[in-house]
């Protein structure tokens, strides 16, 4: 739910869940539609579809139970590198690198001497937070949170508090007077408005608002461009978001 979310807009979304569903096996009883009604304006509305087939296969498989072992949470739907050591580390205690946004920002900086990370490597990423880690399994753990806590509310993106931060006298970036960064950059998402993503998202709240089938004209009434409309609809149909019950009618999936 956080990723590319405030977390302020996710607390309650997540309260929510879990009242209804507080076991993967609750959630695994719905219907998918359900698990994307629920996620309502958190935005990437697969992740919820994810979250649902890996609460299905969670119950078929691992009697209900989430796996530790990270191979198995990463056989999971949607399940990536970062959630699966995430749930291995902070769910069980067990010793793993978690690498986020906020991690990587903090070893650029304090370790490499740079402004920025470079664009996302799986390998690269791990490899440089392994090399930080404890060796004792409980120092490992603290080390991971207290990575994404600094990196989150100290050595922010924009305006660093560098004179609280802890490791301050450790930091290559402030040892060579803070440098910009003029590595390769991540490609810059196209905005919002406009977009096919707003059209996708103006169909998915129709969707999400009614039970019942919405139709062509409903959708139509939606957006006026027809080419960019109907090229939405395609994609939720075949993201699975979006199933079409009789022509010219949709629905959430399985409902």
């Amino acid at each position: 739910m956080l990723q590319q979310t405030p977390v302020t807009r996710v607390i309650p979304h997540l309260a929510e869940w879990l009242d209804r569903w507080p076991t993967p096996a609750d959630l695994a009883a719905v219907p998918p539609g359900e698990a994307v009604r629920a996620w309502a304006t958190l935005g990437y509305p697969r992740r919820a579809l994810w979250l649902h087939a890996a609460a299905v296969e969670i119950t078929e498989r691992h009697d209900g139970v989430v796996p530790s072992d990270v191979d198995a949470l990463l056989a999971l739907s949607g399940i990536g590198d970062y959630t699966a050591r995430a749930v291995a580390a902070f769910a069980y205690g067990l010793r793993h690198p978690v690498v986020d946004t906020n991690t990587r920002r903090v070893i650029a900086r304090a370790v490499a001497g740079q402004a920025e990370p470079a664009p996302p490597s799986r390998t690269r990423d791990l490899d440089s937070m392994s090399a930080l880690l404890p060796l004792a399994v409980t120092d490992a753990a603290v080390f991971n949170a207290g990575m994404m806590e600094l990196g989150a509310l100290v050595c922010t993106a924009r305006n660093p508090r560098c004179d609280d931060c802890p490791i301050q006298s450790a930091c290559a970036w402030r040892r060579a007077d803070y440098p910009p960064y003029a590595g390769p950059r991540k490609a810059v998402q196209k905005k919002f408005e406009g977009s096919d993503r707003q059209v996708r998202g103006l169909i998915m709240a129709e969707l999400r608002a009614t039970r019942h089938p919405v139709t062509d004209a409903e959708i139509t009434g939606l957006w006026p461009d027809s080419p960019q409309r109907d090229r939405a609809l395609a994609g939720l149909l075949a993201d699975g978001l979006a199933v079409a019950t009789a022509p010219g009618e949709y629905t959430l999936p399985h409902e």
